[in-house]
């Protein structure tokens, strides 16, 4: 049975699919789309899994929430490719970079994106939600001085997951040339094969 990914646009689920890829592994994609009220995720993925949130996969009978924790299962089934280094700091960078994706930058995104949406009522708190995402940008920033790749000198899963949140950051959270090593890491990943490959599978994609 060929590997299922319940796919949203503009989400989280387009990493998966680049790490896919990028593995070289064999799948199907089930796409939804947003409601255009709402934006939320359609009822639909509450059939598949009851928090109705996108990615979810289902192989051979497992269904795997969360992206961290799909993406460290698709390592795992890849028996370790793109998983972390062998050198101790790189692995423990990888580590790290894995889950401050999701635990540490997107929920001051997310913050932004309310913030934008409410118009002049969400102004006054505005320049301290930047402020904060300026100082993990400044971070992420000099993490990137010494070398290409989040992890250390190769490409990994924690590349992958980085994207999403860089990507949204340049989108609406004041990400330009003033941090030219992060602009170069993003042009790095869009010039992939894999992630152009996962483009043409997943749909249009906002943040590309």
């Amino acid at each position: 049975m060929t590997l299922i990914v319940h796919h949203l646009e503009n989400s989280r689920s387009q990493r998966v699919l680049w790490l896919l890829e990028e593995l070289g592994i064999s799948y199907d994609v089930k796409r939804y789309e947003r409601d255009r009220k709402t934006m939320l995720a359609p009822p639909e993925l509450k059939l598949i899994h009851p928090l109705g949130k996108s990615p979810i996969i289902e192989d051979n009978g497992t269904i795997v929430v969360e992206t961290g924790a799909i993406i460290d299962y698709l390592v795992e089934k890849a028996e370790g490719r793109l998983g972390p280094p062998q050198e101790p700091q790189a692995s423990q960078r990888y580590r790290t970079f894995l889950h401050y994706s999701e635990g540490s930058l997107m929920p001051w995104l997310l913050v932004m994106l309310v913030i934008r949406r409410l118009g002049l009522l969400g102004r006054p708190a505005h320049p301290k939600v930047q402020a904060m995402l300026n100082q993990h940008l400044d971070y992420l920033e000099a993490e990137l001085s010494g070398r290409e790749w989040f992890a250390g000198d190769q490409f990994t899963a924690a590349d992958i997951m980085m994207s999403f949140p860089l990507e949204t950051a340049r989108h609406r959270a004041g990400l330009d040339g003033s941090r030219p090593n992060l602009i170069r890491w993003l042009d790095r990943i869009h010039s992939r094969p894999a992630y152009n490959a996962s483009l043409a599978r997943g749909g249009p994609y906002a943040y590309a």
